[in-house]
């Protein structure tokens, strides 16, 4: 397998180019392409490799290399893996950026990141250079096809000790539950044990060296498709065809047009694809599994029945990586039971109760380490600037992943609730302490508290309990949600708004997240809640 034999992502990428250099590596879709304004069609692995060399020439005459980290925001385009792989050649790193991320959460990365350069949508260049000047970083700001300038100068970062496998290739920023999201160190041998993870494993989710196409509506800027796609992908010659976003109308026919042999999911794509009405297309597609997370246990089996392929459920989290997962890709299977698979050898499980003890079959928090030699083998490095976060999170040796579980005789694993304050919309991670956060810089806001209440699609949807200091009209929610849609991506606005009198304390002026659950989910159904969720649009800011 490639991924064995090399050290970093593009030299993982430069191997599959000589072994399949006639193969294609990526493929746009008309849908997409005319989307994002971009020729439909694919792209070689060969022709990919032809770019990337250009790319990075150019970029090695400019000036960069080792130490330098470069913010990317190219949404889903072949742009975002040419310049990834061009750095990474390099030895520089990349900072993947959400295009839904406004204001406040911009200026916080790029000060955080310490990038020296950022490419972006032409649309977005000025949001960015307006987020580098807030930050005060003098940083460059360009679109794929501009002249490459200089890094800011005197910023080297030390991205890697030692061998190359072990430099830094990304940044990625994941959901803080106490302030601003973390930055996770992720090096190359994350990468490539993601893809190697992914090519050997397996049972359901088998993947051949035949010419393999991979469909997914996930972000790029989101370590699944970045780390599982497109480096299972590269791993064995395969290609992948990544659309804007997930489109329920179109998707049988992105999926049959592509001739995708596997898809990926989120739990809200088959909620969606169930609602459509009975075709007698629905199985007219190459499809063998679909790999994801969070489907609805009701419409598991009817799923798998009437499109004719396994959604295999699995669970990982940006910060184990390929280090650990659990995935129910062996048979007997646990259809429509939040069954995440059994974990294999290399994955080493420990259920606590609050006290650290385990809980002896009761359901807990979920530790995981790697088996063998270094328990942190394909995990995250740490995280960026937070020396004491990172310690935190392997305390004992293990690491704490805030996911409660549980775990049956036969070693099944059950998902059951998060420790963590984190509520989960639609596959993304959102900090309730961020949205407060926000939510108190409104001059009308004095106290906020943010939960997680169900929604049909969704899974999660924010809602916020709010004290204001002006009458708590229906003006002044709309208000509030669209002045969180400035400041905040979409996603992260409240969805629902409760003006209470007080907020649920602590004797230290904490806030009670379990009484506010509770309060929450009585409230959704109160006449005086606001429903804002038709507000929480991508063009909404």
């Amino acid at each position: 397998m490639i991924a064995d034999m090399v050290e970093t992502v593009h030299a993982a990428f430069a191997a599959a180019a000589a072994r399949w250099p006639a193969r294609e590596m990526l493929n746009i879709l008309p849908e997409t392409a005319g989307i994002y304004g971009i020729d439909a069609g694919a792209l070689t692995y060969e022709a990919a490799a032809g770019e990337v060399d250009a790319l990075a020439a150019d970029l090695e005459v400019a000036g960069y290399g080792a130490g330098h980290r470069v913010m990317l925001l190219l949404e889903n385009r072949p742009a975002f893996f040419l310049w990834w792989l061009a750095l990474n050649r390099l030895g520089a790193s990349v900072v993947p950026v959400n295009p839904d991320l406004r204001e406040a959460e911009l200026t916080y990365m790029a000060g955080h990141a310490e990038p020296v350069l950022a490419v972006s949508l032409p649309a977005r260049v000025a949001d960015l250079r307006a987020a580098a000047e807030k930050a005060g970083i003098a940083m460059p700001v360009i679109s794929p096809g501009d002249p490459i300038p200089a890094p800011r100068d005197n910023v080297r970062i030390a991205l890697r000790n030692g061998p190359a496998r072990d430099a830094e290739a990304a940044l990625l920023y994941t959901s803080g539950t106490t302030g601003q999201p973390k930055g996770c160190v992720l090096t190359n041998t994350y990468f490539l044990m993601a893809g190697r993870w992914y090519a050997g494993t397996g049972g359901l989710c088998a993947l051949g060296e035949d010419g393999e196409r991979m469909i997914t509506p996930l972000p790029i800027f989101h370590m699944n498709a970045m780390a599982y796609s497109f480096m299972a992908m590269i791993a064995v010659g395969g290609c992948l065809i990544v659309l804007d976003r997930f489109h329920p109308r179109s998707w049988w026919a992105s999926v049959r047009d592509s001739g995708a042999t596997c898809l990926h999911y989120l739990g809200v794509m088959p909620s969606m694809l169930m609602g459509a009405d009975p075709s007698a297309a629905d199985r007219d597609h190459a499809v063998r599994f679909g790999f994801g997370a969070g489907v609805d246990p009701k419409l598991h089996a009817a799923f798998e029945d009437r499109f004719g392929f396994p959604l295999v459920e699995a669970w990982a989290m940006t910060e184990t990586g390929a280090g650990a997962v659990i995935c129910a890709n062996r048979l007997p299977r646990r259809v429509g039971e939040s069954c995440l698979g059994r974990p294999e050898p290399e994955l080493e499980v420990r259920i606590v109760d609050e006290a650290g003890n385990d809980t002896g079959g009761a359901p807990g928090e979920l530790l995981v380490r790697h088996a063998g030699d270094d328990p942190r083998r394909g995990f995250f490095a740490a995280y960026f600037k937070n020396e004491a976060a990172t310690d935190e999170a392997w305390e004992g040796g293990w690491f704490h992943t805030g996911d409660v579980v549980r775990r049956e005789s036969d070693g099944s694993m059950f998902f059951v609730d998060r420790k963590k304050n984190v509520i989960r919309r639609s596959g993304e991670n959102i900090a309730a302490v961020e949205v407060e956060s926000t939510l108190m810089r409104h001059p009308a806001v004095t106290a906020a508290a943010v939960a997680a209440v169900p929604d049909p699609v969704r899974g999660d949807e924010v809602f916020a309990c709010l004290v204001v200091n002006r009458d708590p009209t229906p003006e002044l929610a709309t208000e509030i949600t669209g002045w969180c849609l400035t400041q905040l991506a979409y996603y992260k606005a409240p969805g629902f708004i409760a003006f209470v009198e007080t907020l649920p304390l602590t004797a230290t002026q904490k806030i009670q997240r379990g009484v506010l659950k509770t309060l929450a989910a009585e409230l959704l159904e109160a006449p005086q809640t606001l429903d804002l969720r038709g507000m929480k649009k991508r063009s909404a800011a």
